[in-house]
């Protein structure tokens, strides 16, 4: 029955993943957008080369010329007119510069009465980026990494990001007047907002400098003369050269994975979109929640699917390896251990797991003491966040390879009460 469980949960998991690709969301988005001709491309994002695909085959040439820049090993070959960048993802590197420069180049030669369509998915933050004056991209990887590895959320992450740079906050819009910027928005950040998703490079800025000075404070970053200088110089809070088309979300996915689940019989329901804090947690309380439902359940209502969407943190304490995704699968597989048929997986939609090359995992009833049998403590692997070897070693890796779309993560809980 496990088995069989575990299979679902990926069948369930891939199947709203299709509803989800950016390439239908594209087409729909570009129908309620007023393009004027002589439009200029720019993406950023992991989902960048799809969205872009579809807009090249939509457009055709209408587009004079393009750029986008997505994460390693998410490109999929040539797009005509359109000139394709990897980067690195989540720091920036050498080819996030290179990459950013030319868009910023092509878009600077944009006139009134031209249109720049500008895809925006999740990842833009480190694959868009030129520091602000002052600031190295030394400096800025070294505080964007100490703010990932001490737990800060993406809110956190992306208020600083903003203020140390002269292309998010909305800064990349003022750079491309007087031309119009028609935005396209797959979001990976709950609430849909437009000023994270991606740092907000053509959207206003509600937050502040002072603000962004307080987050590295709280976590202990110093703040030396040039980075409190490039905080100084606030972020626009008005543009009126931007519209904006929202192409997916978490929620959609939700509702493709209920969907799903339903149509291979489970009773399904949604228990937020919503979901954050630390992923050992978030794994705690979806195992708790399959343990309660298992307990009230009964034979003729025992095939349940709970689904839960959003995007958790680690607070990274040890040296081993893993993302979000796989902890809060390993810690949900120590509260299910030995008990009834109970099935969970975890996975990010954009098919990455932190520096992993595993989506999440899948994790069972079983699963605890299959890494005990392996000769490895599994508390121990999980107090040094080495989730990714606890599951490689009793088989509940969850890999996808690249999946061309980014709205957050899914958690599927499976149960079933015979």
């Amino acid at each position: 029955m496990l088995g069989q469980m575990r299979k679902d949960s990926a069948e369930i998991f891939r199947e709203a993943l299709l509803e989800m690709l950016p390439d239908k969301a594209v087409r729909e988005g570009l129908s309620h957008l007023r393009l004027k001709n002589d439009v200029i491309l720019a993406g950023i994002g992991k989902a960048s080369w799809v969205m872009a695909e579809a807009a090249a085959k939509e457009l055709k040439e209408q587009i004079v010329s393009g750029v986008i820049v997505t994460k390693y090993g998410h490109s999929n070959g040539a797009i005509p007119g359109i000139k394709i960048y990897e980067a690195g993802h989540p720091l920036p590197d050498s080819s996030t510069l290179k990459a950013t420069e030319r868009i910023l180049e092509i878009t600077k030669r944009a006139k009134a009465g031209q249109t720049i369509l500008f895809l925006v998915s999740g990842g833009g933050s480190a694959l868009f980026e030129k520091p602000a004056d002052g600031i190295s991209l030394q400096i800025l990887s070294d505080i964007t990494s100490r703010l990932i590895f001490s737990g800060a959320d993406i809110n956190e992450l992306n208020t600083v990001r903003k203020h140390l740079s002269a292309v998010k906050g909305g800064r990349f819009a003022i750079h491309c007047l007087p031309a119009e910027i028609c935005q396209i928005t797959l979001s990976d950040v709950l609430g849909n907002r437009l000023d994270l998703i991606a740092s907000g490079p053509a959207a206003p800025d509600p937050s502040t400098s002072m603000e962004a000075m307080a987050i590295l404070e709280k976590y202990g970053i110093p703040i030396s003369a040039s980075i409190e200088s490039a905080l100084k110089s606030e972020t626009p809070k008005v543009l009126e050269n931007v519209s904006y088309h929202m192409a997916g979300n978490i929620r959609g996915l939700c509702l493709a994975a209920k969907k799903a689940a339903e149509k291979r019989g489970y009773i399904s329901e949604i228990i937020t979109a919503n979901m954050e804090g630390e992923a050992r947690t978030a794994g705690e309380q979806a195992a708790e929640r399959a343990l309660y439902e298992i307990s009230i359940s009964s034979p003729e209502n025992g095939k349940r699917c709970l689904i839960w969407g959003g995007e958790t943190t680690v607070h990274v304490k040890g040296n081993g390896k893993g993302g979000r995704n796989q902890e809060l699968a390993l810690a949900a597989a120590r509260k299910i251990s030995g008990t009834g048929n109970i099935v969970i997986l975890s996975a990010g939609s954009d098919g990455t797991d932190g520096p992993t090359d595993a989506a999440g995992g899948i994790v069972d009833t079983n699963t605890w003491e299959k890494i005990r049998q392996n000769g490895s403590d599994p508390d121990d692997l999980l107090d040094q966040n080495d989730s990714y070897n606890a599951l490689m070693m009793s088989n509940s890796l969850f890999k996808t390879g690249p999946t061309g779309t980014n709205v957050n993560d899914l958690v599927l809980v499976l149960i079933f009460n015979k």
